[in-house]
């Protein structure tokens, strides 16, 4: 019945508890439980998971743990329920000994979040001990002739609890004699005291027997006994007295073992035995007397081991003086232990991760740990530090814990691992440190796009570069690592001149070198600009892109262009006059010419190359200005000839020519004049140039018409030995050609014959014409068994074939043929007239021209006085239409010039004299 009432006494108790418990919670602001001592194992503490907020399944999930150091779990989480529930059985004594309140602190870590939440859980006292005497007998002898009010102390009196259910009184059995009573201090353990209260009288009764109660508050009320005998001695008038009541001294927990602490010392007023003091201790604890030893004689206290201020800061002696007969007293020694920082402070790393992403914000928790030192005070105070230069800081949290956190952005691309050496230091005199090693890897990620080394890139490469060639090489960093480093190279689309980028310029997606796919003309464009795009291969990928600016460096490939005088298109040069009475230096015309290459290449420079009077004028040399050397006299001729060159300076140098004519008269009438002067004095000079002429065409003629003949033969030959073999052997008829097919053929080929006065060469052209008989050429070369002609004709039949075909601005119109009315049968290929009568029409054309080359400047063709051909067979014919392949034709003794005006079809403007300087040295031969 009395346990059932217990029970419920306890039950009321802990209800009560978690109420305070609750209360104290709110108003400290932390988490605060309150449980009686001595519950069974898993009694439920507190609700851990409502108190942080949480489901009770979230506490595994979010690894929610305890966190504590140095001691023994106490508690443990509940997961199903998230409770705190006792971990076993728990004495507040052994945990608190006499202190109060006695609270146990630990921590809960939140793991994911790395926060932690400090919890205190008072252990409340309940009256489970009965105050307990360290002897349960104690003989105290008393001299007979004691003062009234005397006091004699007893034993200890020890009880663990605290509070009301602590040592609360004494009662003493009845007696006549003495009572009991307490010293009042404050704390402490009480030491009750005997009071005589009647005189003692050893006759009368030599021994007292008492018995002492001791009890405490508690409910029940607990209480503890012990016998004590009085022994009733004869007198002894004097005890021992101590120098002073309370001996206190302060030693550094350092001290040697065997170091002297302190003597106490008592005298005696009495003689003899009665003097004789000894010394003690009284009411010690066994560690005392394991830390320190009394000299029995000279109450000389000193160590007998070491000191730890961290174990014991503070010890409490009494020590007693009795003399021989019994007397004696007692005095109180304080030993106070000073802290000496002979503790290094230690790190606990409790959790934290050892690789952290580069992208990680400022602020982000690397590391949690705790920093501890045994020490008190200074030497126990611990500062955390870190370096400096290193983008960390440490944040104070709660009981001695540090975060490491981020204090910026990192850059693994700068620092790809930290070596974090954290130096915990007390306030110590001299300071101790320890330094813990924290290793912490950045992860990359594709935060760096490739970088080129320049913003941008200028190429020169000549014009005329050969195709495929590697021009220029880009190269692209990427500080990142593995595939956000792998660069890749592409060009930007573009387009150039309506073409795309890529037809021109290709990259090489791995090297970054570019290739050029055409052969640039500086003349078509001079320069390139595109963009050269590097991509890494992270996920996004980043790119950058560089300027290219590919300038094309000229070359000497064109030929100086004369502008003016405007090349000849008709065959006529233009006549400038000079007056007979112009003065030396007077300007008579300038040649202007330009040259599309540029730089130096495109520097001309003049220069007079063959005049009919040599010395009458003179060429600048950088302006092309014609001018007169000296005065013009009387015996000078009327026309004039000037052949100027036009130079450009580039490696090599490359040239063009004009050919002027100049009119020494004051008048275009005294020009006439002068002109028909001479008309007959030319004539005689031409009529040698006109027989050359018939006489080489008449040759030509010949050769052909040889030529033709001997071809028949040998074609009337291969038929009559192909007849007597199919004769004889039954070959079909099909595989031979007859008179028929020779006939076609002769009709496939014309003449043409063009002789120049500086060549003993004639060029016999055959033009194949669209006759349906005509035999094929290929045919007529491959298969020599039908056809029977040398294979060198074949070779050269081919190569005249596969000539460029004439450009179309030589062909002409059906009013612009030679010829009497222009409508004689023939293609519309405008090729050179191919019949009898166009070759008498052709040496017509001779004659008349060699008539009309009075002077040494007269051409072919409509002119400014039309002393041409296109007067007398049509106001449409000129020379300039006649096929490229057709040489020129000179008149030997004169500067006439039968011209094709065959530059035109290379792109090149002809020169004056419609050839080059050796053309021109081969003329004056003539």
């Amino acid at each position: 019945m009395a346990a059932l009432q217990r029970r419920r006494h306890y039950s009321g108790l802990v209800l009560l508890f978690m109420l305070l418990g609750m209360l104290w919670e709110a108003g400290a602001g932390q988490i605060h439980y309150s449980i009686p001592e001595e519950l069974d194992k898993g009694s439920f503490v507190g609700n851990v998971a409502k108190d942080l907020g949480l489901e009770p399944q979230e506490l595994a999930e979010r690894g929610v743990r305890i966190v504590s150091r140095g001691r023994t779990q106490l508690f443990a989480l509940n997961p199903r329920s998230g409770s705190l529930v006792t971990a076993g059985r728990i004495d507040r004594e052994e945990l608190c000994a006499q202190s109060a309140p006695c609270l146990v602190s630990f921590n809960i870590l939140v793991e994911d979040k790395l926060n932690l939440y400090p919890v205190e859980v008072e252990i409340v006292d309940i009256n489970d001990n009965a105050p307990r005497f360290l002897r349960e007998e104690l003989e105290v002898k008393i001299i007979e002739n004691a003062a009234l009010s005397s006091r004699f102390p007893l034993m200890e009196v020890y009880d663990p609890d605290v509070g009301v259910n602590s040592l609360q009184g004494f009662k003493l059995s009845r007696n006549s004699y003495f009572s009991v009573d307490v010293p009042s201090e404050a704390d402490g353990p009480k030491y009750p005291e005997l009071v005589l209260e009647r005189t003692l009288d050893r006759e009368g009764e030599a021994i007292h027997r008492l018995v002492l109660t001791a009890m405490d508050g508690g409910d029940p009320v607990r209480s503890g006994v012990a016998r004590i005998l009085v022994t009733v001695l004869d007198a002894n008038d004097n005890a021992p007295v101590f120098t002073q009541p309370v001996y206190r001294v302060s030693v550094p927990e350092n001290l040697p073992v065997g170091t002297p602490v302190l003597s106490v010392n008592a005298t005696d007023q009495d003689e003899g035995v009665h003097a004789e003091v000894t010394y003690s201790f009284v009411r010690i604890t066994e560690k005392i007397s394991k830390t320190f030893c009394l000299n029995v004689l000279t109450g000389e206290i000193s160590t007998s081991a070491n000191l730890d201020y961290e174990d014991s800061s503070f010890y409490e002696l009494d020590v007693q003086a009795r003399d021989r007969p019994g007397l004696q007293d007692r005095a109180k020694v304080l030993i106070s232990i000073l802290d000496v920082n002979d503790n290094v402070p230690e790190v606990v790393v409790t959790s934290g991760s050892r690789s952290v992403a580069e992208s990680t914000p400022a602020g982000t928790v690397i590391v949690l740990f705790q920093v501890y030192d045994r020490d008190s005070g200074l030497n126990g105070l611990v500062t955390c530090s870190i370096s400096r230069s290193l983008p960390f800081e440490l944040e104070k949290s709660v009981d001695n814990y540090y975060r490491l956190v981020t204090s910026e952005v990192l850059d693994r691309e700068q620092v790809s691992l930290y070596n974090i050496t954290v130096t915990a230091t007390d306030k110590g005199m001299p300071p101790l440190s320890t330094e813990i090693l924290i290793s912490l890897n950045v992860a990359d990620i594709n935060d760096n796009p490739p970088a080129f080394p320049y913003t941008s890139y200028s190429v020169y490469i000549p014009e005329n570069n050969p195709r495929g060639a590697s021009i220029f090489s880009v190269t692209a960093h990427d500080p990142d690592s593995h595939e956000n480093a792998q660069v890749t190279y592409s060009l930007a689309e573009d387009t150039i001149q309506g073409v795309p980028l890529s037809s021109y310029i290709s990259i090489n997606s791995d090297t970054g070198v570019l290739y050029a796919l055409h052969s640039f003309d500086y003349e078509q464009f001079r320069d390139l600009q595109l963009r050269v795009i590097a991509s890494d291969s992270g996920d996004p990928p980043l790119n950058s892109n560089v300027s290219l600016s590919i300038f094309v460096l000229d070359q000497n490939d064109n030929t100086p262009e004369i502008l003016y005088p405007a090349p000849p298109t008709d065959g006529s040069t233009g006549v400038e006059l000079a007056p007979r009475s112009a003065e030396p230096g007077y300007l008579v015309t300038k040649v202007v010419a330009v040259d599309r290459d540029s730089g130096q290449n495109a520097w001309l420079s003049y220069r007079l190359l063959k005049a009919s009077e040599p010395g009458l004028f003179a060429v600048g040399q950088h302006t092309g200005e014609v001018r007169t050397a000296r005065a013009l006299l009387d015996r000078d001729a009327v026309k004039q000839s000037l052949m100027v060159a036009v130079q450009d300076h580039g490696q090599p140098p490359l040239s063009a020519t004009i050919t002027l004519t100049v009119a020494v008269a004051d008048s275009i009438p005294d020009v006439l004049a002068d002109l028909g002067s001479l008309e007959v004095l030319h004539d005689t000079e031409t009529s040698g140039l006109t027989l050359y002429l018939v006489v080489a065409v008449a040759a030509v003629s010949c050769v052909f018409l040889a030529f033709v003949i001997v071809l028949l033969a040998l074609r009337l030959r291969r038929w009559h030995r192909s007849h007597v073999l199919q004769t004889s052997a039954s070959v079909p008829a099909s595989h031979f050609v007859g008179l028929d097919g020779v006939g076609a053929f002769l009709q496939t080929y014309a003449h043409e014959v063009s002789l120049t006065a500086d060549s003993r060469r004639s060029h016999v052209i055959f033009p194949q014409l669209n006759y349906a008989d005509t035999l094929p050429r290929l045919e007529s070369c491959e298969k020599s068994e039908h056809l029977l002609i040398q294979e060198d004709f074949c070779k050269e039949q081919d190569s005249l074939v596969q000539q460029a075909p004439p450009n179309t601005d030589w062909r002409f119109s059906q009013a612009q043929r030679p010829g009497t009315s222009g409508s004689q049968n023939g293609d519309e290929t405008g090729t050179w007239p191919n019949n009898q009568f166009d070759t008498e029409m052709l040496q017509a054309m001779i004659l008349a021209s060699a008539s009309e080359a009075a002077d040494g400047s007269s051409t072919l063709g409509g002119g400014a006085g039309t002393m041409g051909l296109s007067a007398r067979y049509g106001p449409q014919f000129t020379l300039q239409h006649v096929p490229d392949y057709r040489q020129n034709v000179y008149i030997p003794g004169s500067n006439a010039t039968l011209t094709n005006a065959a530059g035109k079809r290379d792109g090149k403007a002809p020169a004056g004299g419609n050839g080059n300087k050796k053309k021109s040295g081969k003329k004056e031969k003539k």
